[in-house]
């Protein structure tokens, strides 16, 4: 392992040249998003493709996903699968809902937290203490997850005015926070039409306006993480114990800590996107109300490439699809499709004219075609396609656009202490 071993405990986990993009590369890449947008726009007529309702509820409905995500980065970059996230979020979906009810939002979000907390402490214990498979012990915690959350909501919910055995009764709400004055700016530039210019408006209106607390932490807690995993002495060693906690180890490094520390944090992270869905996007508990997402999550950290900027980009590509679906139907979704051509057109380009991936820019151009295709020769799509919409397009552009995956190399071993020696 090549590294540079500094002072006391800290190992330096191996890194693998790759070619950084510079900070204005980003910048551009998000205007040509933007620009494709307005493109969309004008071409087919849907003015609520980019609209700040829809970029709202996109934001909305990927938060949970992102929280989710963010719990599975914690937990990988420390060595440990966690396939347990659902169940993790379960448990934060009635946090959330006790702790609103009986001591306030606020409270709301510190009970949707412990008890994801809870959860990730039970497959630290069975993952690093008792050497339990990670996958094993993932599976059967989203299991007994659901059914402890059932028995609690009935428990505690059941005999509440406006509460039954699978919900609870409407939740006090979490404040929203904005910029005074902004929206109403902004909606009169939205409103214009105005190519590109408007579309930058409805951004900046979606960002600025009436979001709700959970969702302003959410975002603070990817800087956060990255400043914390990639710039600090502590993340470097939760870094260390995902690509060789034997190393970690004879360098002083309390393997055992950190893995519990990072997988309790990674199952608080996916408590808080329970408690999303219970006290933010729904305002109230429902049974069954996480409906996979944790998976998705999951998803969009690989993807990512267990970096806070690639799962923050796939789960917001998820939250837009889904937006356009619930808002929109059949025949928002079919204006997208040329989005997603330009996507994979571009993507393809890419690959092809910079990383010299000649089959999987291939592939992506071929694709890119075919949906071009269906978009010209259809008027709508299929109402049977619709709800399955999200999933298919984010996993689509994900795994054309992702490259050069690599986990940590020891995510997933069981370790012992003293193996090392």
């Amino acid at each position: 392992m090549s590294s540079d071993l500094s002072v006391g405990t800290e190992v330096v986990p191996e890194a693998t040249p790759k070619r950084r993009l510079p900070l204005w590369a980003w910048g551009a890449m998000a205007l040509a998003l933007v620009l494709a947008l307005s493109v969309v726009r004008v071409v087919t007529g849907r003015n609520d493709i980019a609209s700040s309702g829809t970029l709202s509820a996109a934001l909305a409905l990927a938060m949970p996903i992102a929280f989710a995500g963010l719990g599975g980065l914690w937990s990988e970059r420390a060595g440990v699968v966690n396939i347990g996230l659902e169940g993790m979020m379960v448990l934060g979906t009635w946090g959330g809902a006790f702790g609103s009810l009986h001591g306030g939002p606020w409270m709301g979000i510190v009970g949707a937290a412990l008890c994801g907390a809870v959860g990730g402490l039970i497959h630290a214990l069975a993952t690093v203490t008792f050497g339990v498979d990670h996958i094993v012990s993932g599976v059967a915690l989203n299991i007994v997850s659901v059914g402890a959350a059932s028995y609690l909501a009935a428990r505690f919910f059941g005999e509440l005015e406006g509460g039954s055995d699978v919900q609870s009764p409407p939740l006090p709400q979490l404040p929203k926070i904005g910029i005074p004055g902004a929206g109403d700016a902004l909606s009169a530039v939205e409103t214009k039409g105005w190519f590109f210019v408007s579309e930058v408006a409805a951004i900046l209106k979606a960002l600025t306006t009436g979001l709700s607390v959970l969702t302003v932490i959410g975002l603070a807690l990817f800087v956060i993480t990255f400043y914390v995993l990639w710039r600090t002495p502590f993340g470097l060693r939760v870094r260390s114990c995902g690509e060789s906690p034997v190393a970690a180890e004879t360098l002083g490094v309390n393997v055992y800590l950190h893995k519990y520390v990072a997988v309790v944090i990674s199952g608080a992270l996916a408590g808080l996107g329970g408690g999303f869905l219970s006290m933010v996007a729904t305002n109230i508990y429902r049974e069954s109300q996480v409906d996979g997402r944790g998976y998705i999550g999951l998803a969009a950290m690989i993807f990512g490439n267990w970096r806070p900027g690639g799962l923050l980009a796939g789960s917001g590509l998820f939250g837009f699809m889904d937006a356009l679906q619930l808002r929109g139907g059949g025949t928002a979704l079919h204006g997208l499709l040329l989005l997603i051509t330009m996507l994979l057109l571009a993507i393809g380009l890419w690959q092809v004219l910079r990383n010299g991936r000649m089959l999987q820019g291939g592939i992506a151009v071929v694709v890119a075609v075919v949906v071009f295709v269906l978009w010209f020769a259809t008027d709508s799509v299929p109402s049977d396609i619709t709800p399955f919409a999200p999933h298919l397009t984010t996993l689509l552009v994900l795994a054309f656009a992702s490259q050069r995956l690599r986990m940590p190399k020891a995510d997933g071993m069981i370790y012992r202490r003293g193996e090392g020696h």
